[in-house]
């Protein structure tokens, strides 16, 4: 329910700031003044900011929600043992890598699991499940924070959001575009938008927009090969590959649908069904790191 709530508030603020924007820009409307043809500038500006600023803000918001929907704990002041060791850990790895101290924090979950999230690669936040520390040892451990570092040393988070706002402009302007087609051509519509319009504009945008995510996964499952290399330059590669091979003995949850993409480990497939997934198979990762 905690999730929903969320899920709910962020997209109706992302609606209202952005259409402040659109307003603060004069942008509303996107046929042309006599109500017939398309105005291609606007609906290209209204695709861009819903598309671009949808993703900017929820880039920006991914540290708070990511700490709400998980429950993250943020180590301030290490009260054990380990947290010391995480906390000296990851700042050791933080400046291996040439990134600023991120906030290191463990959420309770019994799955193995970290994630890295955060606006820039000197305000991130890094975080790992109470999972992770019961079923690995410190030097997998380890390699893991190394992984989530290197996804924030080679900025993976602003790079989806960018490739994300893209394919959402697009999705957004193209779907409007063969409503606009459907509505005067087909339907005979002259002025103004008719019921098809607003039909055939979701149709569309809910093609269109499985065929962009097919983009967006494979970038994902790029950067988790390159964070892999990376966690193996920064901890070593043998760790790497033991952190992986450990998890590949269990079966780990997937984070929340908001942060699952920045997770260590998610969902997988094969075939047509790795199309759409953030994360490639273990096997296939662990493949690479011995090559």
């Amino acid at each position: 329910m905690k999730r929903v709530f969320l899920f709910l508030v962020t997209n109706i603020a992302v609606l209202v700031v952005l259409s402040i924007v659109l307003s603060l820009l004069g942008v509303n409307r996107i046929l042309d003044e006599k109500g017939i043809g398309l105005d291609l500038y606007n609906l290209l500006v209204f695709a861009a900011v819903f598309g671009f600023g949808g993703s900017f803000i929820s880039l920006a918001m991914s540290k708070w929600m990511a700490k709400r929907l998980t429950g993250a704990n943020v180590i301030s002041s290490p009260r054990n043992p380990t947290e010391a060791w995480l906390v000296d850990t990851v700042k050791r790895l933080a400046a291996g890598a040439g990134i600023g101290m991120p906030e290191v924090a463990v959420f309770d979950s019994p799955s193995p699991n970290a994630f890295a999230t955060g606006m820039s690669r000197n305000k991130a936040l890094v975080a790992v499940s109470t999972g992770l520390l019961r079923v690995m040892n410190k030097d997998e451990i380890e390699a893991v924070l190394g992984h989530e570092i290197s996804h924030v040393a080679n900025g993976d988070m602003v790079t989806l959001t960018l490739i994300q706002g893209v394919v959402n402009t697009f999705v957004i302007f193209f779907s409007r575009i063969v409503g606009h087609f459907v509505d005067r051509v087909i339907l005979k519509n002259e002025r103004g938008h008719g019921l098809g319009f607003f039909i055939t504009t979701i149709v569309a945008q809910i093609v269109f927009g499985i065929l962009a995510s097919i983009v967006v996964f494979w970038f994902s499952r790029q950067r988790e090969y390159r964070a892999d290399a990376g966690g193996a330059t920064l901890a070593g590669r043998a760790k790497m590959i033991s952190a992986l091979e450990r998890l590949g003995q269990g079966k780990p949850q997937p984070l929340p649908e908001q942060i699952a993409a920045f997770g260590v480990s998610g969902k997988t497939g094969h075939g047509m069904r790795l199309l759409f997934m953030s994360h490639p198979p273990l096997e296939d990762r662990i493949a690479a790191l011995k090559k």
